[in-house]
């Protein structure tokens, strides 16, 4: 998009102390250019800056993040189960970010961008009312058609 990189979608410390290529394949990063450019660039543009704290995973890199939940579906589900999960999530696609902007409420963001962009889901996560900078907004857009799911998770 018109100032988004590849790095700042791609960045991950949890890939960097883990030893994992964050690298999204063709198809991904033409769902990752999508995102950026219908979804994030707007609320750039709009607010002057916005921060990814989390875009793109890899399958190995998502499976890390969301260790006890795999360890969970291996136990009840097995291996099916796992791959179940990993095929429903948003950023080992390339189609979400993470994002907060600085010195603005979350839930002021998350509010913005119900009535200001495109998005298959948008997700208020771990915010805390009175607590500004709790939490985070996760925003996801698909090129195959957008649900416009807008909620919270605690």
């Amino acid at each position: 998009s018109k100032n988004f990189t590849l790095g700042e979608m791609t960045r991950s410390r949890v890939a960097e102390r883990n030893g994992i290529e964050n690298r999204p394949n063709e198809d991904e990063l033409k769902a990752l250019t999508l995102l950026a450019e219908n979804a994030l660039q707007p609320i750039r543009d709009h607010w002057g800056s916005v921060s990814v704290s989390s875009g793109f995973r890899c399958r190995e890199l998502e499976k890390v993040i969301c260790h006890s939940k795999i360890q969970e579906l291996m136990l009840s589900g097995g291996y099916d189960a796992v791959e179940a999960y990993l095929a429903k999530k948003s950023h080992p696609k390339g189609e979400a970010a993470d994002i907060e902007i600085p010195g603005l409420d979350n839930k002021g963001l998350f509010e913005w961008c119900k009535k200001n962009i495109e998005y298959d889901q948008l997700i208020l996560e771990f915010y805390k009312d009175g607590v500004p900078n709790s939490g985070w907004v996760h925003v996801s857009f698909r090129s195959g058609g957008n649900r416009k799911q807008a909620f919270t998770i605690n």
